[in-house]
């Protein structure tokens, strides 16, 4: 059943059931009432064919009724000309979600995934066991055709199908960052995170606010923005519109009514919401609170969240389709000022109006086109800087990070900035860590390239290695990241033994040690009874090295953990870890101790290359809550060091909705082609 047909109705504000019985002459005032007393009235308004009363919806259900219909039974184009002329060759984007329980969450995703490659279609869909959220781009005909698929099956009864036709993608590095360029599909955990924060409560779904259409909304704004307040039932101050959405969004898009509240929470990301709503509680008490946000799946959650607070917050109504379906009904934009910012390669779509209400962060000219994706350096949220002012000596502070007396740090670059070596300062340890930076001394961003948005990783590397080598041997994998991530690289405390295995001399008696001068190697963890000394010379190895030698590398835990606190309480926070082999087990260790002695990892996410778990230490069997991402050889012998099923078991300690795994046919290292790097930046992409 769909989530409207059990939510709270109009019943429960005078205030906004006043303002609906004004909409004559289109009004059914009596089918209104009815739909007004009770549920069963309400599932019959429903049932007339629109969430909004009156006989000109329902003819318009009926007209599109009848062109589908005509449609069905008509033959298919016999030309390329005729297809061209129907919309087979126009490009399109899709947006549509559905909260509903999903029976079998992984079944659908591989529906998904079959179903939209089959069809060319590119995007990101989204499946949890509450719905599914999905973006998608392609040809119109491929999406008229996916619509049609998911329309069959009746877990979509009800769905909005937003589908809007459009320019095919031009900028292919904006597409690219948008996700327009391939196809994503997987399995969440749940549809949106209203906030990252464990200990809060996730309100029941179905305790949304009311669906408003879009004639509904305008109507309601129309009537508290021009009525005195003599007229009006109740005080202008009793309705309050708030914007669901982020800071970036509503810098360039809107409403704007008269005489009329209207709220605008400066967050970030969408997981801040909850907290504003908590500290701004007075200023919603009472109110009938008119929601909006892009295509109308964050309003769901978040008047749930308000709605919860009980008393004081019931009347909490949303408008159905947000302000993609509001400027469809008023092209002309209505109460909507500005542009409405999207999540795809369009970046914004603007109404007849034509108004720009966005200010270039450095001159304070009228700008609000986001193409170039610069970013402010500190929060790397999205800054709109024109194009004379964009340059790459400046550094880019957001409003919020001003407001915040963030200091000014020079991290925009360019496309093509180069890549250095620096060290850092020594750690308590003695032991420098070294990093990738990126240097900033380049030309202006005049060609629209994009600004900087690093994350930082801290990097630990494999068995009997050392920072300096490890970094050469990924100085691919960091020139491709390069515009992503600063990788910082740091040696294991074990300092091993120079051994080495003996090779036959039919000179001589007795072996000969190697030739080459001897590099000293680290590990994080060592075999019992291993020798580590600082002596700078050969030792023969006590026996053959074993392929599996791994698995008796089991002391010097306790040792690593307490280096890489430090080291990490030195060096500032990262923002996920890196891991390969020896240190893939490793960086697994640690985020398991982190999770048992404060309560979950110190990091965002974790990648963990041809890792293995290092059976050590005393642990449950609890999963490791972090995102994570499982890079390793795919099959047995593709990766002679690491078997694919110990890299697998690895995988298994992590929570399976948050972890990813790319397998490959490249043996033992961490590869950097396509498709493989694509799928690691399209990891790294949900952290920035």
């Amino acid at each position: 059943m769909d989530r409207a047909v059990y939510g709270p109705g109009f019943g429960e504000s005078p205030l906004i059931v006043f303002f609906l019985l004004q909409l004559q002459p289109y009004a059914d005032r009596e089918l209104l009432l009815i739909a007004l007393s009770d549920d069963c009235g309400r599932s019959r308004l429903e049932n007339e064919g629109s969430r909004s009363p009156g006989p000109p919806r329902v003819l318009l259900c009926t007209v599109l009724v009848v062109v589908v219909a005509m449609d069905a039974t008509a033959a298919p184009p016999t030309s390329a000309q005729e297809q061209q002329h129907n919309g087979d060759g126009r490009y399109g984007v899709l947006l549509y979600y559905k909260y509903a329980e999903v029976p079998d969450a992984p079944a659908l995703v591989a529906f998904y995934e079959a179903h939209c490659r089959a069809l060319a279609l590119v995007g990101r869909v989204r499946v949890g066991p509450d719905g599914v959220n999905a973006t998608l781009g392609g040809r119109m005909a491929a999406l008229e055709k996916h619509i049609e698929e998911m329309s069959s099956n009746s877990l979509f009864d009800g769905t909005d199908f937003k589908l809007a036709s459009c320019e095919d993608p031009v900028d292919e590095r904006v597409a690219r960052e948008c996700g327009f360029t391939s196809l994503s599909v997987r399995l969440v955990k749940e549809l949106v995170t209203l906030c990252s924060n464990p200990l809060l409560t996730t309100p029941e779904i179905s305790f949304a606010g009311r669906h408003l259409s879009a004639a509904e909304f305008h109507s309601v704004l129309q009537s508290v923005g021009t009525s005195s307040d003599s007229e009006a039932p109740t005080k202008k101050n009793d309705v309050v519109v708030l914007d669901a959405r982020n800071l970036y969004e509503t810098r360039i898009g809107k409403f704007h009514v008269p005489n009329v509240e209207t709220l605008h929470p400066d967050i970030r990301q969408y997981s801040e919401f909850p907290l504003w709503i908590d500290e701004h509680t007075e200023k919603l008490r009472g109110k009938s609170i008119m929601m909006y946000c892009t295509g109308g799946i964050r309003c769901e959650m978040a008047s749930a969240y308000i709605r919860s607070k009980g008393e004081g917050f019931e009347n909490v109504f949303q408008l159905y389709g947000g302000i993609q379906r509001y400027l469809e009904q008023f092209p002309d934009g209505g109460y909507f000022d500005g542009k409405n910012f999207v999540f795809d390669h369009r970046i914004s779509v603007g109404s007849l109006k034509g108004n720009i209400l966005g200010t270039c962060l450095i001159c304070g000219f009228t700008y609000d086109d986001y193409s170039s994706r610069c970013r402010c350096s500190h929060c790397r949220m999205l800054v709109l800087v024109c194009s004379t002012c964009q340059d790459s000596t400046k550094e880019y502070v957001c409003e919020l990070c001003v407001r915040n007396a963030k200091p000014c740090c020079p991290t925009s670059v360019r496309q093509d900035c180069q890549t250095e070596s620096e060290l850092s300062e020594f750690s308590a340890y003695g032991k420098p860590s070294i990093s990738n930076k990126i240097s900033t001394s380049k030309a202006p961003m005049s060609n629209g390239s994009e600004q900087l948005k690093k994350l930082r990783i801290l990097c630990l590397h494999g068995f009997r290695q050392k920072a300096s080598n490890f970094k050469g041997r990924t100085s691919a994998l960091a020139k491709k990241l390069k515009h992503v991530a600063e990788l910082v690289f740091i040696d294991a405390p074990h300092e091993l033994s120079f051994v080495y295995q003996p090779k036959p001399d039919p000179c001589s008696d007795k072996p000969s040690p190697p030739s080459f001068t001897a590099r000293t190697k680290f590990a994080w963890l060592v075999s019992p009874n291993t020798s580590c000394h600082t002596e700078q010379e050969w030792k023969i190895a006590d026996g053959p090295f074993a392929p599996l030698q791994y698995e008796q590398q089991t002391e010097g835990l306790e040792e690593s953990y307490t280096y890489l606190e430090n080291t990490i309480a030195e060096n500032g926070n990262f923002d996920g870890i890196l891991g390969f082999s020896q240190g893939a087990a490793m960086a697994a260790l640690l985020c398991r101790l982190q999770q048992k002695t404060y309560g979950s990892p110190k990091f965002r996410f974790g990648i963990f290359c041809s890792g293995y778990p290092a059976h050590v230490g005393n642990f449950d069997s609890e999963l490791i809550r972090l995102p994570s991402l499982h890079c390793f050889g795919s099959g047995e012998g593709h990766d002679r060091q690491i078997a694919s099923r110990a890299s697998t078991e690895l995988a298994c300690m992590f929570e399976e909705d948050r972890r990813t795994i790319v397998e490959h046919d490249m043996g033992h290292i961490i590869p950097t082609r396509p498709p493989y790097i694509d799928r690691i930046k399209e990891f790294l992409c949900n952290f920035i």
